[in-house]
């Protein structure tokens, strides 16, 4: 996870001046949709700012996370001109972190593991209970709004278009379930390990209750974009267990996400 040292002064909020005061500060983003500061001080802690009312529903499932065992600990959530979102730092670092990637195999079996861990916990009280309609919804505005990103076509729809996609998911979204618990964005970056053991999830405001394959997809893909080469796709849904995974539908995720 990128550190870059900041010199000048950051405006923040004045209720967190407890943890800022005096500390050194980094900006560790990563995103152009939120700025990501790293506060040296105590262990640590991760502040990240984005648009107003952008960071309350990660806030709310960070904290549920955290009940069960799974996140960070959520210090403080501020909503005023931006949102702001403070919490402490997991001991370790993301997969990412050149300790893992060093070692591709084991690292894919240990995320391909971690995530069937967290697919099979209880999603009781989770305060998302059917992301799915969210990512349907989601996609169904977006194609509205012009956005096509034929990249993430599987290889059997390359030929598919934006109306044409969006006609096969809309014939075909009956298939998708909300009977699991997801991390909704399971990349590499989001994974804390700290020497191979499993710290936490951070990054969580896609989570809910929703269709495993979402997840699964997203695992398969951040070995690919990651590691540089596909060649742990097949060994990640072993790793998983294919007696939970459907090809269709990983397809049908894959056109899916084609509307962002």
């Amino acid at each position: 996870m990128k550190r870059i040292l900041i010199n000048e002064k950051i405006e923040i909020p004045r209720e967190l001046a407890r943890i800022t005061d005096g500390a050194d500060i980094y900006d560790s983003s990563c995103s152009p949709e939120a700025r990501v500061y790293y506060i040296d001080r105590d262990g640590g802690y991760f502040l990240k700012r984005a648009a107003k009312g952008t960071l309350a529903k990660e806030a709310e499932l960070t904290r549920y996370f955290h009940l069960k065992g799974l996140a960070t600990e959520v210090i403080d959530y501020i909503e005023n001109e931006q949102d702001w979102l403070l919490t402490r730092k997991l001991n370790g670092e993301d997969c990412c972190d050149a300790m893992y990637l060093q070692d591709p195999a084991r690292l894919c079996d240990t995320i391909a593991s971690l995530l069937r861990e967290l697919h099979e916990s209880s999603f009781e009280g989770c305060p998302v209970q059917d992301r799915t309609a969210e990512y349907l919804a989601t996609a169904d505005r977006n194609h509205s709004g012009g956005v096509f990103d034929c990249g993430f076509l599987p290889a059997k729809y390359k030929s598919l278009k934006s109306n044409e996609a969006i006609d096969l998911i809309k014939t075909n979204a009956a298939l998708l379930k909300h009977d699991t618990l997801l991390h909704g964005d399971y990349c590499l970056p989001n994974i804390i390990l700290d020497d191979w053991g499993f710290s936490g999830f951070i990054d969580l405001g896609n989570a809910g209750a929703g269709d495993r394959h979402i997840d699964l997809f997203w695992g398969a893909w951040t070995l690919n974009f990651n590691l540089k080469t596909d060649v742990y796709r097949e060994r990640f849904f072993d790793a998983y267990g294919r007696d939970k995974i459907d090809r269709d539908i990983l397809d049908l995720i894959g056109i899916i996400e084609c509307f962002g």
